[in-house]
């Protein structure tokens, strides 16, 4: 009796843990990604800014001085105005930095923030089939600094944006997709 019941469970949990053979029908985000992806045409407003953590990063943050809601590893740009833009063959990004600079800035610098504009080197977009989401890859420099920038895009328009710099600690960014309003 024991042995039917262990091979009625045996087979239920089989059942109920299977993949479905069944391809899913694209919601209508994926299919506004899809597009805005073949368009190259698409921009990410972040909502969240995610530095790596340092002793300094910890000291500033145990200080109070990051905005409401905010930590060290998590800090709100809700109110602060940013962006990255594909459009084309060209990208542009201004986004806040927090963090450590591994060089100096120079003196009379006029921002602080990760800005670029240009068409970048080494530019790939590929999707995985897994889940159905894209990952973007470029690098591109401005005057004094060289960026190595990797996206994830996700079917329900959700984006993360990783920044590498030549001068800077590394530093995530996380927000919302949306295809580039026309003026």
């Amino acid at each position: 009796m024991k042995l039917k019941i262990g091979i009625g469970l045996l087979l239920l949990t089989i059942w109920a843990c299977g993949s479905s053979s069944k391809m899913t029908e694209p919601t209508t985000e994926s299919r506004k990604l899809d597009e805005m992806i073949d368009q190259k045409s698409f921009e990410i407003v972040s909502e969240w800014a995610m530095p790596q953590m340092t002793n300094s990063m910890n000291s500033i943050s145990n200080a109070g001085l990051f905005p409401p809601g905010s930590a060290g590893s998590r800090i709100t740009l809700i109110g602060n105005p940013n962006y990255l833009r594909v459009f084309g063959d060209s990208v542009s990004a201004h986004l806040p930095y927090y963090g450590e600079r591994q060089m100096g800035g120079g003196y009379n610098s006029t921002t602080t923030a990760i800005k670029f504009k240009g068409i970048p080197k080494d530019f790939e977009i590929t999707k995985d089939t897994k889940d159905q989401s894209y990952v973007v890859h470029f690098e591109i420099n401005d005057k004094t600094e060289n960026y190595n920038v990797n996206l994830k895009l996700f079917p329900n328009l959700k984006g993360n944006i990783n920044v590498n710099s030549s001068q800077r600690f590394q530093i995530r960014y996380s927000g919302d997709v949306a295809a580039i309003a026309e003026e």
